[in-house]
């Protein structure tokens, strides 16, 4: 069986390192917030291309302290609206219900699956304050069209990078630095994974940068002056070591993902198969590699049947979800097409030649 994730493979590269690490971490004496924290932030803000990086606990605290921080600085307030893609993962929009703002669902593009622009006007009230785009399955939004909109109209661009570790910009700009703020997740899956929880939010805003290290860490100034109501919201110093040992060959990774993509794109041919349309090279670094399918239930159980496991990332869009039933009644026709439709294939690193031919080659029997 070809599963469609194996994290003990991927990860059993670096063993013999994160040993190194852990000794080097037990020895040290310093658990929180040490050496390995501040090092991660420094160069994890550097191939980002930005001023600074805060290493927190989780992406969905990095997207729910930029949102706190913000508040803090006066630039949000309870009540502000926030557009947010309809087609995402539920902690997009947690991220905003959490802090108090008001999150306004926007239907995506229906080539691309990111959050459409012109949709995006659409829903541009006096409320509104910021806009909240999703880097979808590792390929950047259109970062031009979200950039002159939030100029327009005097919004907050807010990056969810979660899934764009290493995508690039036309212009050369990475993921995480191409809004006012980006939150990070390093959840294990992730092209740039922990072996547990943890998250980072990057920013040129210095002042933005300061409030978000004091929230993560109770609103603290020094060790018992608070100067604002915070967190625990902490990067763990040894997941900061793994992290710091995996990202000098995450450009090698997402280069052996784009290699895996360009033989599924021109090799898979299938009538009953959609292939993901790609807008610009390098800004998709294939965290997912998601195909659309009418039949989509028929076609996954094809290639299980086949010795090949796929995935469905999202079954069920947040608003058909009990926990946003208050939107239960919507109808987004693109989002819930989407979603009754995509199948995520293998992708990782670690699948080697024989593999990928075997599922284009199943998946090109599939009629």
């Amino acid at each position: 069986m070809i599963k469609f994730l194996e994290l003990k493979k991927i990860n059993a590269r670096y063993q013999d390192e994160f040993k190194n690490q852990f000794d080097f971490f037990l020895d040290s004496g310093s658990y929180i917030l040490g050496e390995q924290v501040s090092s991660f932030e420094k160069e994890y803000a550097n191939y980002c291309g930005t001023k600074f990086c805060i290493g927190v606990s989780s992406g969905l605290d990095a997207l729910q302290l930029v949102f706190e921080g913000y508040k803090s600085l006066g630039a949000l307030k309870v009540g502000d609206e926030v557009l947010v893609p309809a087609n995402t993962y539920i902690a997009t929009v947690l991220a905003i219900s959490n802090t108090g703002l008001k999150p306004v669902l926007v239907e995506p593009n229906k080539e691309t699956y990111n959050i459409d622009p012109l949709e995006v006007l659409k829903k541009i009230t006096p409320s509104t304050k910021a806009i909240l785009g999703v880097h979808l399955y590792g390929q950047l939004y259109n970062v031009e069209a979200l950039e002159k909109i939030s100029r327009d109209y005097n919004l907050l661009l807010i990056e969810d990078a979660a899934q764009a570790h290493g995508a690039t910009n036309s212009d050369g700009r990475k993921a995480g630095s191409v809004s006012n703020a980006a939150a990070f997740s390093f959840y294990p899956t992730k092209n740039l994974g922990a072996l547990g929880d943890a998250g980072a939010i990057t920013t040129n805003n210095e002042e933005l940068a300061n409030v978000i290290f004091k929230l993560r860490n109770y609103g603290r100034k020094s060790s018992y002056e608070n100067d604002i109501k915070g967190f625990n919201c902490r990067i763990d110093e040894l997941q900061a070591a793994f992290l710091r040992v995996k990202l000098k060959f995450l450009d090698s990774d997402n280069n052996k993902r784009k290699e895996i993509a360009s033989t599924y794109l021109n090799s898979i041919n299938s009538p009953s198969i959609l292939l993901p349309t790609i807008e610009k090279k390098n800004a998709h670094v294939f965290h997912l590699f998601v195909v659309k399918s009418k039949k989509r239930d028929e076609l996954k159980d094809f290639l299980f049947k086949n010795g090949i496991e796929s995935f469905v990332h999202y079954p069920i869009p947040i608003h058909k979800q009990l926990a946003f039933k208050n939107w239960n009644a919507v109808s987004l026709h693109k989002t819930e097409s989407i979603h009754n439709e995509v199948l995520s294939l293998p992708m990782n690193p670690m699948l080697n030649d024989v593999e990928v031919n075997k599922i284009v080659s199943v998946l090109s029997k599939f009629h």
